[in-house]
């Protein structure tokens, strides 16, 4: 029996190299962000529902723009809340620290909102294309009852790069079945030139354009929370003292496959990522957009 997934959108980060809330840039022509393709692509692929996380230092305005009302009921809407503060029974936020705690730290926080069906992950400020969502709401389709199966759309690292400056990603290698075997995460890829690489305390390494990687499109099932709440505080105590420390997705995922608890399916797509990483980059978002439009992909109102 198929079941309907919910999105899970990350949206609790400000944007430090961008300057702003990003989340909420109108890069469409009446002024639609990245994260409105983002739903209308779920909705179009059949989630039901779509969790946002957010910050309480700017939930009013973000509540105000991103609310049910906007989607035209085409889709239910919750809020949770990322915080420094939201740890475990025991722990406190160390002296000094000011960074978030990372990326599955967010999804921790929809474990409350999301109790029993199969659920996507993404980046608030990430466009992944229409064909991302129906892959993988159709792998998440099947999960009903299901755990420890879990499935990441996988792209191109050649077609994730912004010209104005490094990027994040999770650099992947799969087994012959195209499970995933391992993710590093990699926080400085830079591409100069035909040349594209990354840098790291030990020197600068190569990548090939075609070298899958996460651009953070993750497939889960609700045992997923469990397994990230039962390791958070291992991972507080071994990195108190490291005030930039961060709990990845790729970290808990690796964990989880390498212990054997899970698998991961590599979802590959041959879609060009694009994103506002810079301020510098949203004029080509706003083009890549309305070519898009004008091909027919997306209406010129996407809520009319």
């Amino acid at each position: 029996m198929k079941t309907t997934p919910t999105l899970l959108v990350l949206a609790a980060g400000m944007g430090s190299r961008y300057g702003s809330l990003k989340q909420m840039d109108g890069i469409g022509p009446n002024n639609e962000a990245i994260i409105d393709y983002s739903i209308y692509d779920a909705i179009r692929a059949g989630f039901g529902k779509v969790v946002f996380v957010i910050r309480h230092s700017f939930e009013k305005e973000f509540r105000e723009v991103f609310s049910a009302e906007r989607f035209k009921g085409r889709i239910a809407v919750e809020f949770v809340f990322q915080e420094l503060d939201s740890l475990p029974e025991g722990f406190s936020v160390p002296a000094g620290r000011e960074k978030p705690w990372g990326t599955n730290h967010a999804v921790m926080m929809g474990a409350q909102a999301i109790p029993s069906e199969p659920f996507a992950v993404i980046n608030a400020d990430d466009f992944y294309g229409a064909e991302a969502y129906a892959g993988i709401a159709s792998y998440l389709g099947e999960m009903a009852g299901g755990q420890n199966r879990y499935c990441m759309m996988g792209y191109k690292v050649g077609n994730t790069l912004s010209e104005h400056g490094s990027v994040s990603r999770g650099v992947c290698e799969t087994d012959a079945q195209g499970n995933l075997i391992d993710m590093v995460e990699r926080t400085k890829i830079f591409q100069e030139g035909d040349r594209i690489f990354y840098r790291d305390e030990t020197g600068d390494h190569d990548l090939s354009p075609e070298t899958l990687v996460s651009m953070n499109m993750f497939g889960f099932t609700p045992d997923y929370f469990r397994y990230s709440a039962d390791y958070f505080p291992q991972f507080l105590k071994e990195n108190a003292a490291n005030l930039k420390a961060e709990f990845f997705i790729p970290m808990m995922v690796n964990r989880l496959i390498q212990s054997g608890t899970a698998t991961m399916k590599v979802l590959s797509s041959d879609a060009r990522w694009f994103g506002v990483t810079y301020k510098e980059d949203k004029p080509a978002v706003v083009a890549k957009i309305n070519a898009l439009i004008q091909s027919g992909k997306y209406p010129a109102n996407l809520w009319e």
